[in-house]
């Protein structure tokens, strides 16, 4: 059973800070399913809670039921999948919104024909993109994790570098000149990810404007701009400027790396500046920088800064939900400019460009600048469908044997198309 729409005549008088007497007597809360971190970021903090004005507006309280990832996914595709549900805003990883959801949840097209968001142009297109099935949106975003380009300002000066590299070409060069032994005896190496899986290698990939699965999901990952990232790996690795044991270390050791300046560049999330120099654990508190992932020299006209990948979460609504007009007009108030700097202020990933603007931002965030012009041009590292898990992992397997020499990389990378392509249907 389908449930009919509401009039949006109570959803035009909530928007303009009205109490409907209908809305009330249709919900007395809503309920939003979501990991923990998006209601820490929209409930507190320096900006304060994003929820509390429409509360107060309308008169409906907001109940937030939080889980970690895997069992947040679980349950919330089994509530959308009732007839009815009590959940009326569910937040899903871009890597989730696969064609099968298009029956677990609502088409936003329409509300955004009527009922627009805040001026939607200001939200970076790369995430909107992202939550777009068949053509029809189904999830607006509102966290994002941006790749960037991490370096140890005082490794590099210890070699006679005085700047981050400009071009992808320029890093590898780079990467080698930093695999040294230190003075006190440690020793260095150049370049580290963590590990070669797809979202990781596509940051290098993006650099010669490259894909894996195309958005129109065609497997090209044995076209020159993958095969190149796969080759400058190999290099590396070859040189010793890329770790032997690179398939083994894990997202938390790569932290651990550039703290004790085991390693002096890496690309991972922008975020992860913070841990990188927090001075309880990090041995250069302050020395280790965040910016661009750097183009390669045939492109540097083309993009200003390499177009990374962009992961985030997004809110959607079910299809089963019995609020549907008061949970669309909520989630417009959490993505209005004003809701979105507050949240930022709490600590999440903005999803619009002028709330870098903010002078707060751009305290709190060294690298603001540098995000937001990755955002401006990011993209997720795939579209997401059914079979991604198992083209995430003959990714993986065919990257490893490149890099580890056991394949050439465009070997390795025309047998990842003829594993992969039949996946796409």
């Amino acid at each position: 059973m389908t449930l009919s729409r509401r009039s949006l005549i109570g959803s035009s008088a909530l928007a303009a800070g009205l109490t409907a007497t209908g809305a009330r007597a249709q919900a007395q809360k809503l309920n939003i399913y979501s990991h923990r971190v998006h209601r820490t970021v929209a409930t507190t903090g320096q900006g304060g809670d994003i929820t509390a004005g429409w509360s107060q507006r309308t008169g409906i309280g907001v109940e937030w039921v939080t889980f970690d990832t895997g069992p947040l996914q679980e349950r919330l595709f089994r509530e959308a999948s009732l007839r009815e549900t009590t959940v009326d805003i569910g937040f899903l990883l871009n890597t989730q919104t696969v064609p099968r959801i298009t029956t677990l949840f609502e088409p936003l097209d329409e509300y955004m024909a009527r009922d627009p968001v805040e001026d939607p142009t200001d939200i970076f297109p790369g995430m909107v993109q992202g939550m777009a099935i068949g053509g029809k949106l189904y999830g607006l975003p509102f966290r994002h994790a941006s790749s960037g380009f991490h370096y140890n300002e005082e490794i590099l000066a210890e070699r006679g570098i005085t700047a981050p590299p400009k071009t992808i070409e320029e890093l590898a060069e780079v990467a080698k000149r930093c695999t040294y032994t230190r003075a006190n005896g440690a020793p260095v190496v150049g370049f580290l990810l963590p590990g070669v899986t797809y979202p990781n290698v596509i940051d290098i990939a993006r650099a010669w404007d490259g894909e894996f699965i195309t958005p129109d999901m065609k497997c090209v990952a044995n076209e020159r701009p993958m095969v190149n990232a796969i080759t400058l790996l190999r290099d590396l690795f070859v040189a010793g400027a890329f770790p032997r044991n690179f398939a083994a270390i894990s997202t938390e050791e790569v932290n651990v790396w550039m703290q004790t300046g085991r390693a002096a560049m890496v690309i991972n999330s922008m975020g992860r500046n913070q841990i990188y120099n927090d001075p309880q654990r990090s041995q250069f508190p302050g020395r280790i920088k965040t910016t661009t992932i750097p183009v390669s020299r045939e492109l540097a006209g083309k993009f200003e800064v390499a177009p990374a990948k962009v992961e985030f979460w997004g809110m959607a609504i079910p299809r089963a939900s019995r609020n549907k007009d008061l949970a669309w007009s909520l989630m417009k108030e959490m993505l209005s400019r004003e809701s979105t700097l507050k949240a930022a202020l709490n600590g999440n990933g903005p999803v619009r460009n002028s709330t870098y603007d903010d002078p707060r931002i751009r305290e709190r965030v060294p690298f603001a600048e540098a995000e937001r012009a990755v955002l401006k041009v990011a993209r997720v590292p795939m579209p997401a469908f059914d079979q991604a898990a198992r083209a995430a992992d003959f990714f993986k397997e065919e990257a490893e044997a490149a890099v580890l020499g056991m394949k050439t990389p465009q070997q390795a990378m025309d047998d990842l198309v003829r594993r992969v392509q039949p996946l796409l249907g």
